[in-house]
Protein backbone atom coordinates (compact mmCIF):
# COMPACT_ATOMS: atom_id res chain seq x y z
CA UNK A 1 0.00 0.00 0.00
CA UNK A 2 1.21 3.51 -0.81
CA UNK A 3 0.48 5.88 1.62
CA UNK A 4 1.56 9.05 -1.01
CA UNK A 5 -0.16 7.60 -3.95
CA UNK A 6 -3.08 7.75 -1.96
CA UNK A 7 -2.93 11.31 -1.13
CA UNK A 8 -1.99 12.70 -4.20
CA UNK A 9 -5.40 11.27 -5.95
CA UNK A 10 -7.34 12.69 -2.78
CA UNK A 11 -5.44 16.02 -3.68
CA UNK A 12 -6.73 15.55 -7.59
CA UNK A 13 -10.75 14.63 -6.42
CA UNK A 14 -11.02 17.23 -3.70
CA UNK A 15 -9.23 19.84 -6.58
CA UNK A 16 -12.27 18.34 -9.24
CA UNK A 17 -14.54 18.82 -5.87
CA UNK A 18 -13.84 22.80 -5.88
CA UNK A 19 -15.31 23.18 -8.57
CA UNK A 20 -19.07 22.20 -7.50
CA UNK A 21 -18.73 25.74 -5.48
CA UNK A 22 -18.87 27.29 -8.81
CA UNK A 23 -22.97 27.27 -9.55
CA UNK A 24 -24.02 28.52 -6.57
CA UNK A 25 -21.53 31.51 -6.65
CA UNK A 26 -22.86 32.32 -9.99
CA UNK A 27 -26.28 32.48 -8.94
CA UNK A 28 -24.85 34.78 -5.36
CA UNK A 29 -23.07 36.65 -7.91
CA UNK A 30 -26.51 37.19 -10.10
CA UNK A 31 -28.76 37.91 -7.19
CA UNK A 32 -26.16 39.90 -4.96
CA UNK A 33 -27.61 38.41 -1.75
CA UNK A 34 -23.81 38.31 -0.04
CA UNK A 35 -24.34 34.78 -0.79
CA UNK A 36 -21.12 34.05 -3.45
CA UNK A 37 -18.20 35.25 -0.74
CA UNK A 38 -18.41 31.64 1.05
CA UNK A 39 -18.56 29.82 -1.79
CA UNK A 40 -15.71 31.83 -3.07
CA UNK A 41 -14.19 31.33 0.21
CA UNK A 42 -14.88 27.47 -0.41
CA UNK A 43 -13.39 27.42 -3.71
CA UNK A 44 -9.99 28.64 -2.63
CA UNK A 45 -10.01 25.97 0.74
CA UNK A 46 -11.04 23.24 -1.22
CA UNK A 47 -8.46 23.97 -4.03
CA UNK A 48 -5.41 24.98 -1.71
CA UNK A 49 -5.83 22.09 0.29
CA UNK A 50 -5.99 19.67 -3.00
CA UNK A 51 -2.90 21.04 -4.51
CA UNK A 52 -1.12 20.84 -1.04
CA UNK A 53 -2.01 17.16 -1.02
CA UNK A 54 -0.92 17.21 -4.94
CA UNK A 55 1.73 18.95 -4.94
CA UNK A 56 4.61 16.81 -2.69
CA UNK A 57 3.45 13.94 -4.04
CA UNK A 58 2.83 14.44 -7.78
CA UNK A 59 5.47 12.31 -9.69
CA UNK A 60 4.17 9.19 -7.39
CA UNK A 61 2.77 6.72 -10.51
CA UNK A 62 2.63 3.51 -8.83
CA UNK A 63 -0.60 1.31 -9.86
CA UNK A 64 -3.18 1.32 -6.80
CA UNK A 65 -3.76 -1.83 -5.34
CA UNK A 66 -6.96 -2.74 -3.63
CA UNK A 67 -6.10 -1.47 -0.08
CA UNK A 68 -4.88 1.60 -2.13
CA UNK A 69 -8.78 1.41 -3.40
CA UNK A 70 -10.25 1.23 -0.21
CA UNK A 71 -7.85 3.57 1.33
CA UNK A 72 -8.59 6.25 -1.14
CA UNK A 73 -12.42 6.17 -1.33
CA UNK A 74 -13.16 5.85 2.08
CA UNK A 75 -10.67 8.74 3.13
CA UNK A 76 -12.17 11.31 0.47
CA UNK A 77 -15.74 10.62 1.62
CA UNK A 78 -14.36 11.39 4.62
CA UNK A 79 -12.24 14.29 3.52
CA UNK A 80 -15.25 15.49 1.27
CA UNK A 81 -17.18 15.58 4.18
CA UNK A 82 -15.39 18.12 5.75
CA UNK A 83 -14.20 20.14 3.16
CA UNK A 84 -18.21 19.98 1.73
CA UNK A 85 -18.80 21.61 4.83
CA UNK A 86 -17.13 25.17 4.50
CA UNK A 87 -19.48 27.17 2.39
CA UNK A 88 -22.24 25.72 5.57
CA UNK A 89 -19.83 27.34 7.98
CA UNK A 90 -19.18 30.49 6.23
CA UNK A 91 -22.62 31.28 5.15
CA UNK A 92 -24.34 34.01 7.35
CA UNK A 93 -27.25 32.88 6.36
CA UNK A 94 -27.04 29.65 8.21
CA UNK A 95 -25.37 30.45 11.46
CA UNK A 96 -24.28 26.02 12.11
CA UNK A 97 -22.03 24.94 14.26
CA UNK A 98 -19.11 23.25 13.00
CA UNK A 99 -20.67 19.44 13.77
CA UNK A 100 -24.04 20.69 12.11
CA UNK A 101 -22.11 21.59 9.22
CA UNK A 102 -20.16 18.70 8.73
CA UNK A 103 -23.65 16.62 9.28
CA UNK A 104 -25.47 18.50 6.42
CA UNK A 105 -22.64 17.97 4.27
CA UNK A 106 -21.91 14.22 4.84
CA UNK A 107 -25.63 14.07 4.78
CA UNK A 108 -26.08 15.36 1.40
CA UNK A 109 -22.90 13.60 0.11
CA UNK A 110 -24.22 10.16 1.20
CA UNK A 111 -27.43 11.32 -0.07
CA UNK A 112 -29.27 10.53 3.09
CA UNK A 113 -31.26 13.65 3.41
CA UNK A 114 -30.85 14.01 6.96
CA UNK A 115 -30.96 17.95 7.79
CA UNK A 116 -30.36 20.27 10.65
CA UNK A 117 -31.56 23.14 9.12
CA UNK A 118 -35.03 25.01 9.22
CA UNK A 119 -36.25 28.22 7.32
CA UNK A 120 -35.14 26.80 3.58
CA UNK A 121 -38.07 28.66 2.32
CA UNK A 122 -36.14 31.43 2.94
CA UNK A 123 -32.75 30.98 2.24
CA UNK A 124 -31.28 32.06 -0.65
CA UNK A 125 -30.92 30.20 -3.56
CA UNK A 126 -27.29 29.57 -3.93
CA UNK A 127 -27.25 27.63 -0.53
CA UNK A 128 -30.76 25.37 -1.53
CA UNK A 129 -28.99 24.63 -5.20
CA UNK A 130 -25.65 23.55 -3.35
CA UNK A 131 -27.43 21.23 -1.07
CA UNK A 132 -28.92 19.81 -4.01
CA UNK A 133 -25.71 19.44 -6.08
CA UNK A 134 -23.89 17.96 -3.03
CA UNK A 135 -26.80 14.88 -3.55
CA UNK A 136 -26.32 14.75 -7.18
CA UNK A 137 -22.76 14.12 -7.27
CA UNK A 138 -23.03 11.94 -3.76
CA UNK A 139 -25.96 9.98 -6.16
CA UNK A 140 -23.83 8.63 -8.78
CA UNK A 141 -20.85 8.81 -6.35
CA UNK A 142 -17.45 11.11 -6.78
CA UNK A 143 -15.47 7.84 -7.03
CA UNK A 144 -17.21 6.64 -10.02
CA UNK A 145 -17.52 9.88 -11.92
CA UNK A 146 -13.49 9.85 -10.75
CA UNK A 147 -12.92 6.80 -12.92
CA UNK A 148 -13.81 8.50 -16.04
CA UNK A 149 -11.33 11.05 -15.34
CA UNK A 150 -8.06 9.81 -13.26
CA UNK A 151 -7.13 7.79 -16.20
CA UNK A 152 -6.63 10.60 -18.48
CA UNK A 153 -4.50 11.85 -14.97
CA UNK A 154 -2.21 8.68 -15.54
CA UNK A 155 -4.10 7.00 -12.18
CA UNK A 156 -5.86 3.36 -12.74
CA UNK A 157 -9.64 3.21 -11.95
CA UNK A 158 -10.41 -0.51 -11.63
CA UNK A 159 -9.21 -0.20 -7.60
CA UNK A 160 -11.63 2.71 -7.03
CA UNK A 161 -14.85 1.25 -8.49
CA UNK A 162 -14.44 -1.91 -6.79
CA UNK A 163 -14.05 -0.04 -3.70
CA UNK A 164 -16.68 1.95 -4.60
CA UNK A 165 -19.56 -0.87 -5.25
CA UNK A 166 -18.89 -3.51 -3.00
CA UNK A 167 -22.53 -4.75 -2.88
CA UNK A 168 -23.94 -7.75 -5.05
CA UNK A 169 -24.13 -6.04 -8.69
CA UNK A 170 -24.25 -8.92 -11.38
CA UNK A 171 -23.13 -6.25 -14.23
CA UNK A 172 -19.81 -4.72 -12.66
CA UNK A 173 -18.07 -4.24 -15.71
CA UNK A 174 -20.65 -3.14 -18.75
CA UNK A 175 -17.92 -2.30 -20.87
CA UNK A 176 -14.64 -3.64 -21.46
CA UNK A 177 -13.19 -0.59 -20.27
CA UNK A 178 -13.85 0.30 -16.56
CA UNK A 179 -13.35 4.16 -17.95
CA UNK A 180 -15.99 3.35 -20.53
CA UNK A 181 -18.35 1.99 -18.02
CA UNK A 182 -18.39 4.73 -15.98
CA UNK A 183 -18.97 7.23 -18.61
CA UNK A 184 -22.13 5.04 -19.35
CA UNK A 185 -23.45 5.07 -15.68
CA UNK A 186 -22.57 9.18 -15.89
CA UNK A 187 -24.25 9.49 -19.37
CA UNK A 188 -27.62 7.12 -17.96
CA UNK A 189 -27.43 9.45 -14.58
CA UNK A 190 -27.48 12.56 -16.47
CA UNK A 191 -29.81 11.68 -19.20
CA UNK A 192 -32.44 10.52 -16.11
CA UNK A 193 -31.97 13.88 -14.13
CA UNK A 194 -32.50 16.22 -17.51
CA UNK A 195 -35.84 14.16 -18.27
CA UNK A 196 -36.78 14.02 -14.31
CA UNK A 197 -36.07 18.08 -14.46
CA UNK A 198 -38.14 18.61 -17.97
CA UNK A 199 -41.01 17.08 -16.52
CA UNK A 200 -41.23 18.70 -13.24
CA UNK A 201 -41.01 22.18 -15.27
CA UNK A 202 -43.76 20.89 -17.45
CA UNK A 203 -46.09 19.71 -14.37
CA UNK A 204 -45.82 23.55 -12.95
CA UNK A 205 -42.57 23.57 -11.24
CA UNK A 206 -40.29 26.54 -11.13
CA UNK A 207 -37.14 26.01 -13.45
CA UNK A 208 -35.21 26.02 -10.26
CA UNK A 209 -37.39 23.88 -8.48
CA UNK A 210 -37.45 21.70 -11.10
CA UNK A 211 -33.55 21.17 -11.83
CA UNK A 212 -33.22 21.22 -7.95
CA UNK A 213 -35.54 18.68 -7.14
CA UNK A 214 -34.54 16.54 -10.27
CA UNK A 215 -31.32 16.37 -8.61
CA UNK A 216 -31.94 14.93 -5.13
CA UNK A 217 -34.73 13.00 -7.41
CA UNK A 218 -32.49 11.02 -9.69
CA UNK A 219 -29.99 10.87 -6.56
CA UNK A 220 -32.27 9.26 -4.17
CA UNK A 221 -31.25 12.11 -1.87
CA UNK A 222 -34.63 13.80 -0.31
CA UNK A 223 -33.31 17.15 -0.02
CA UNK A 224 -36.23 19.90 -0.86
CA UNK A 225 -35.98 23.87 -1.60
CA UNK A 226 -39.04 23.96 0.38
CA UNK A 227 -39.67 22.85 4.34
CA UNK A 228 -43.10 21.18 3.07
CA UNK A 229 -40.50 18.99 1.16
CA UNK A 230 -42.69 17.92 -2.01
CA UNK A 231 -45.92 18.85 -0.03
CA UNK A 232 -45.12 22.71 -1.00
CA UNK A 233 -46.42 21.65 -4.94
CA UNK A 234 -50.04 20.47 -3.96
CA UNK A 235 -50.05 18.65 -7.24
CA UNK A 236 -50.65 15.30 -8.19
CA UNK A 237 -48.75 15.63 -10.96
CA UNK A 238 -45.69 16.21 -9.65
CA UNK A 239 -46.42 13.72 -6.85
CA UNK A 240 -46.92 10.91 -9.81
CA UNK A 241 -43.92 12.16 -11.51
CA UNK A 242 -41.71 12.13 -8.37
CA UNK A 243 -42.84 8.37 -7.94
CA UNK A 244 -41.64 7.10 -11.30
CA UNK A 245 -38.55 8.32 -11.16
CA UNK A 246 -37.98 7.26 -7.80
CA UNK A 247 -38.60 3.78 -8.60
CA UNK A 248 -36.28 4.24 -11.92
CA UNK A 249 -33.29 5.42 -9.40
CA UNK A 250 -33.95 2.68 -7.44
CA UNK A 251 -33.18 0.27 -9.90
CA UNK A 252 -30.08 -1.33 -10.95
CA UNK A 253 -28.36 1.04 -13.35
CA UNK A 254 -26.49 -1.64 -14.87
CA UNK A 255 -30.12 -2.72 -16.06
CA UNK A 256 -30.84 0.79 -17.95
CA UNK A 257 -27.55 0.79 -19.65
CA UNK A 258 -28.50 -2.96 -21.19
CA UNK A 259 -32.46 -1.90 -21.64
CA UNK A 260 -31.26 1.38 -23.62
CA UNK A 261 -28.71 -0.82 -25.83
CA UNK A 262 -31.34 -3.83 -26.73
CA UNK A 263 -34.07 -1.39 -26.73
CA UNK A 264 -35.93 -3.97 -24.48
CA UNK A 265 -37.96 -3.55 -21.47
CA UNK A 266 -38.58 -7.19 -20.96
CA UNK A 267 -34.77 -6.74 -19.43
CA UNK A 268 -36.22 -5.49 -16.50
CA UNK A 269 -39.08 -8.32 -15.97
CA UNK A 270 -36.37 -11.52 -16.77
CA UNK A 271 -34.12 -9.79 -13.39
CA UNK A 272 -34.82 -11.28 -10.34
CA UNK A 273 -33.80 -8.72 -8.22
CA UNK A 274 -36.36 -5.85 -10.35
CA UNK A 275 -39.46 -8.20 -9.66
CA UNK A 276 -38.81 -8.74 -5.43
CA UNK A 277 -38.21 -5.20 -5.53
CA UNK A 278 -41.47 -4.29 -7.48
CA UNK A 279 -43.16 -7.13 -5.48
CA UNK A 280 -42.39 -5.56 -1.86
CA UNK A 281 -42.98 -2.18 -3.15
CA UNK A 282 -46.37 -3.15 -4.47
CA UNK A 283 -47.70 -5.09 -1.34
CA UNK A 284 -46.74 -2.55 1.14
CA UNK A 285 -48.64 0.06 -1.25
CA UNK A 286 -51.60 -1.89 -0.66
CA UNK A 287 -51.29 -2.15 2.97
CA UNK A 288 -50.21 1.20 3.55
CA UNK A 289 -53.23 2.79 0.99
CA UNK A 290 -55.88 0.35 2.74
CA UNK A 291 -54.69 0.91 6.17
CA UNK A 292 -55.26 4.52 5.44
CA UNK A 293 -58.31 4.42 3.80
CA UNK A 294 -60.09 1.97 6.97
CA UNK A 295 -58.75 4.29 9.68
CA UNK A 296 -59.96 7.21 8.01
CA UNK A 297 -56.98 8.83 8.42
CA UNK A 298 -57.43 10.53 5.16
CA UNK A 299 -60.06 10.48 2.00
CA UNK A 300 -60.29 7.94 -0.32
CA UNK A 301 -58.26 9.34 -3.10
CA UNK A 302 -55.56 11.28 -0.20
CA UNK A 303 -55.33 7.94 0.74
CA UNK A 304 -54.08 6.30 -2.42
CA UNK A 305 -52.32 9.11 -3.93
CA UNK A 306 -49.82 9.81 -0.14
CA UNK A 307 -50.14 6.42 0.35
CA UNK A 308 -48.87 5.35 -2.96
CA UNK A 309 -45.69 8.28 -3.33
CA UNK A 310 -44.98 8.14 0.90
CA UNK A 311 -44.47 4.55 0.45
CA UNK A 312 -41.89 4.46 -2.47
CA UNK A 313 -40.15 7.46 -1.26
CA UNK A 314 -39.45 5.70 2.27
CA UNK A 315 -39.11 2.25 0.59
CA UNK A 316 -36.24 3.79 -1.77
CA UNK A 317 -34.65 5.52 0.59
CA UNK A 318 -35.20 8.99 -0.71
CA UNK A 319 -37.20 10.60 2.12
CA UNK A 320 -39.62 12.98 0.57
CA UNK A 321 -42.94 14.00 2.47
CA UNK A 322 -46.04 15.24 1.51
CA UNK A 323 -47.12 14.53 5.13
CA UNK A 324 -46.43 14.00 8.46
CA UNK A 325 -45.85 9.83 8.30
CA UNK A 326 -45.00 9.72 11.57
CA UNK A 327 -48.67 10.34 13.06
CA UNK A 328 -49.95 8.00 10.80
CA UNK A 329 -52.10 5.51 12.53
CA UNK A 330 -51.40 1.48 14.03
CA UNK A 331 -48.20 -0.18 12.85
CA UNK A 332 -47.81 2.16 9.62
CA UNK A 333 -44.80 4.59 10.67
CA UNK A 334 -42.68 1.67 11.17
CA UNK A 335 -43.59 -0.33 8.18
CA UNK A 336 -42.51 2.28 5.99
CA UNK A 337 -39.21 2.51 8.02
CA UNK A 338 -38.72 -1.51 8.16
CA UNK A 339 -38.98 -0.98 4.29
CA UNK A 340 -36.58 1.83 4.14
CA UNK A 341 -33.84 -1.67 5.64
CA UNK A 342 -34.82 -3.32 1.78
CA UNK A 343 -33.75 0.35 -0.14
CA UNK A 344 -33.31 0.03 -3.59
CA UNK A 345 -31.73 -2.82 -5.91
CA UNK A 346 -27.81 -3.08 -5.85
CA UNK A 347 -25.92 -1.20 -8.15
CA UNK A 348 -28.66 2.28 -7.78
CA UNK A 349 -28.55 5.15 -5.96
CA UNK A 350 -30.76 3.81 -3.13
CA UNK A 351 -29.24 2.95 0.30
CA UNK A 352 -30.25 0.05 2.97
CA UNK A 353 -29.30 -3.58 2.46
CA UNK A 354 -30.22 -3.47 -0.91
CA UNK A 355 -33.20 -6.17 -2.42
CA UNK A 356 -30.27 -8.04 -4.03
CA UNK A 357 -28.89 -9.09 -0.70
CA UNK A 358 -32.49 -9.66 0.94
CA UNK A 359 -33.36 -11.95 -2.11
CA UNK A 360 -30.99 -14.37 -1.79
CA UNK A 361 -31.21 -14.22 2.14
CA UNK A 362 -34.94 -15.32 1.55
CA UNK A 363 -34.46 -17.76 -1.21
CA UNK A 364 -31.31 -19.33 1.32
CA UNK A 365 -34.34 -19.77 3.77
CA UNK A 366 -36.26 -21.46 1.64
CA UNK A 367 -33.68 -23.78 0.28
CA UNK A 368 -33.04 -24.68 4.70
CA UNK A 369 -36.45 -25.50 4.66
CA UNK A 370 -36.80 -27.93 1.86
CA UNK A 371 -33.05 -29.14 2.89
CA UNK A 372 -34.99 -30.48 5.80
CA UNK A 373 -37.71 -32.33 4.52
CA UNK A 374 -34.91 -34.21 2.07
CA UNK A 375 -31.68 -33.76 4.09
CA UNK A 376 -29.87 -36.06 1.38
CA UNK A 377 -31.40 -34.08 -1.96
CA UNK A 378 -28.84 -31.53 -3.64
CA UNK A 379 -30.70 -28.45 -3.92
CA UNK A 380 -28.77 -25.63 -4.92
CA UNK A 381 -29.41 -21.74 -4.47
CA UNK A 382 -30.45 -20.02 -8.48
CA UNK A 383 -31.37 -16.73 -9.43
CA UNK A 384 -32.16 -15.99 -12.96
CA UNK A 385 -31.17 -19.46 -13.84
CA UNK A 386 -27.93 -19.00 -12.88
CA UNK A 387 -26.53 -21.44 -10.03
CA UNK A 388 -25.15 -19.04 -6.99
CA UNK A 389 -21.96 -19.97 -5.57
CA UNK A 390 -21.83 -20.62 -1.60
CA UNK A 391 -19.21 -18.14 -1.09
CA UNK A 392 -21.48 -15.43 -2.23
CA UNK A 393 -24.25 -16.59 0.20
CA UNK A 394 -21.58 -16.19 2.84
CA UNK A 395 -20.83 -13.25 2.01
CA UNK A 396 -24.19 -11.75 2.05
CA UNK A 397 -25.09 -13.50 5.42
CA UNK A 398 -21.54 -11.76 6.59
CA UNK A 399 -22.51 -8.51 5.63
CA UNK A 400 -26.63 -8.67 6.95
CA UNK A 401 -24.36 -10.18 10.13
CA UNK A 402 -22.09 -6.82 10.58
CA UNK A 403 -24.94 -4.37 9.18
CA UNK A 404 -26.69 -5.18 12.39
CA UNK A 405 -23.87 -4.92 14.17
CA UNK A 406 -23.12 -1.84 13.79
CA UNK A 407 -26.84 -0.84 13.97
CA UNK A 408 -27.22 -2.30 17.54
CA UNK A 409 -24.15 -0.68 18.48
CA UNK A 410 -24.56 2.81 17.37
CA UNK A 411 -28.03 3.31 18.28
CA UNK A 412 -26.78 1.85 21.89
CA UNK A 413 -24.52 4.84 21.80
CA UNK A 414 -27.66 7.35 21.22
CA UNK A 415 -29.09 5.91 23.72
CA UNK A 416 -26.66 6.76 26.06
CA UNK A 417 -26.39 10.59 24.88
CA UNK A 418 -30.03 10.97 25.99
CA UNK A 419 -32.26 10.43 23.00
CA UNK A 420 -35.26 8.13 23.87
CA UNK A 421 -35.55 4.89 22.25
CA UNK A 422 -37.88 5.41 19.20
CA UNK A 423 -36.03 8.57 18.27
CA UNK A 424 -32.63 6.58 18.56
CA UNK A 425 -33.97 3.55 16.84
CA UNK A 426 -35.33 5.39 13.87
CA UNK A 427 -32.29 7.90 13.54
CA UNK A 428 -30.33 5.04 13.15
CA UNK A 429 -31.97 3.64 10.73
CA UNK A 430 -32.16 6.74 9.24
CA UNK A 431 -29.22 7.10 9.03
CA UNK A 432 -27.59 3.75 8.06
CA UNK A 433 -30.07 2.98 5.64
CA UNK A 434 -29.26 6.56 3.86
CA UNK A 435 -33.02 7.26 4.31
CA UNK A 436 -33.16 11.04 6.35
CA UNK A 437 -36.72 11.15 8.09
CA UNK A 438 -36.83 9.14 11.30
CA UNK A 439 -39.48 9.27 14.37
CA UNK A 440 -40.01 10.68 17.45
CA UNK A 441 -37.58 14.09 17.85
CA UNK A 442 -36.12 13.30 14.65
CA UNK A 443 -39.51 12.99 12.40
CA UNK A 444 -39.02 16.56 11.55
CA UNK A 445 -35.42 17.40 11.50
CA UNK A 446 -31.82 16.41 13.39
CA UNK A 447 -31.33 19.64 15.06
CA UNK A 448 -32.44 18.20 18.92
CA UNK A 449 -29.98 15.67 18.46
CA UNK A 450 -26.64 16.76 20.37
CA UNK A 451 -23.55 16.91 18.84
CA UNK A 452 -21.99 13.89 19.91
CA UNK A 453 -25.28 12.19 18.63
CA UNK A 454 -24.57 14.17 14.85
CA UNK A 455 -21.15 12.62 14.78
CA UNK A 456 -22.36 8.76 15.51
CA UNK A 457 -25.02 9.47 12.79
CA UNK A 458 -22.27 10.71 10.22
CA UNK A 459 -20.48 7.88 11.35
CA UNK A 460 -24.03 5.34 9.99
CA UNK A 461 -24.36 7.49 6.88
CA UNK A 462 -20.78 6.69 6.01
CA UNK A 463 -21.08 3.24 6.81
CA UNK A 464 -24.32 2.86 4.97
CA UNK A 465 -22.96 5.00 1.88
CA UNK A 466 -20.12 2.76 1.48
CA UNK A 467 -21.91 -0.72 2.62
CA UNK A 468 -20.09 -1.18 5.37
CA UNK A 469 -17.21 -3.22 4.70
CA UNK A 470 -15.27 -0.69 2.74
CA UNK A 471 -15.05 1.77 6.03
CA UNK A 472 -14.78 -1.05 8.40
CA UNK A 473 -11.74 -2.82 6.28
CA UNK A 474 -9.79 0.27 7.62
CA UNK A 475 -9.86 -0.31 11.09
CA UNK A 476 -8.55 -4.31 10.90
CA UNK A 477 -4.66 -5.17 11.88
CA UNK A 478 -4.24 -6.96 8.56
CA UNK A 479 -5.38 -3.58 6.54
CA UNK A 480 -2.59 -1.90 7.34
CA UNK A 481 0.24 -4.53 7.38
CA UNK A 482 2.81 -4.98 4.44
Amino acid sequence: MNIRVSLRIIGVLLMIFSLAMLPPMAFGLFARDGSAAPFASALGLNLIAGVLLWLPNRHMRTDLKIRDGFLVTALFWIVLGVFGATPFVLADALQLSVVDAIFESISGLTTTGATVIVGLDTLPQSILLYRQLLQWLGGIGIVVLAVAILPMLGIGGMQLYRAESAGPSKDRKLTPRITETAKALFTIYVGLTAVCAAAYWLAGMTPFDAVCHAFSTVAIGGFSTHDASMGYFESDAILFICTVFMVISAVNFSLHFIAYQRRSLMIYRRDSETTFFAWVILLAMIATCGTLMVTRTLNPAESLIHGMFQTVSIATTTGFATRDFASWPNFLPFLLLMLAFMGGCAGSTGGGIKAMRLLLIFRQGIRELKQLLHPNAVIPLKLDARRVEPSVVSAVWSFFAVYMFCFVTIMLLLLATGLDFTSAFSAVAASLNNLGPGLGVVAANFAPVNEVGKILLCVAMLLGRLEVFTLLVLFTPAFWRP
